[in-house]
């Protein structure tokens, strides 16, 4: 299981990184691997607030269907069209191409506070 040092994450199993328009958010491997084959994805439009903790979207495997959570508050910048049209792309690259939305952080001190790799390696060992 891939767990990237620069990136951030939450015990809910999504992760974080710096983008070009404030934060990359998608959900980790071990998310992806204890979901399966994902076949629907259901993602915010750009505009739309998302506060920290609410769920934002979902994803729909073979064999569950999940909510996705937003790490932190602020506004949906940019949504990955590529993942609505080939849901898999989060089972074979999810810190890469499998990535779900952008978001312009309310507080951009807020991601101080998720966990960091090793946090993240603790809680998912």
């Amino acid at each position: 299981m891939k767990i990237p040092d620069e990136l951030r994450y939450t015990a809910e199993h999504e992760w974080v990184r710096d983008s070009s328009d404030g934060l990359r958010v998608g959900i980790t491997d071990f998310a992806q691997d204890a979901l399966g084959d994902i076949v629907y994805v259901q993602l915010p439009e750009v505009g739309a607030d998302v506060a920290a903790g609410d769920s934002f979207g979902e994803v729909e495997s073979t064999k569950s269907v999940s909510e996705i959570y937003a790490p932190i508050s602020g506004e949906v910048t940019a949504v990955n069209q590529a993942v609505v049209d080939n849901p898999e792309l989060i089972n074979t690259d999810p810190y890469g191409e499998g990535w779900l939305v952008e978001i312009r952080p309310a507080d951009a001190e807020a991601v101080a506070a998720l966990l960091d790799a090793e946090g993240y390696r603790q809680l998912t060992a």
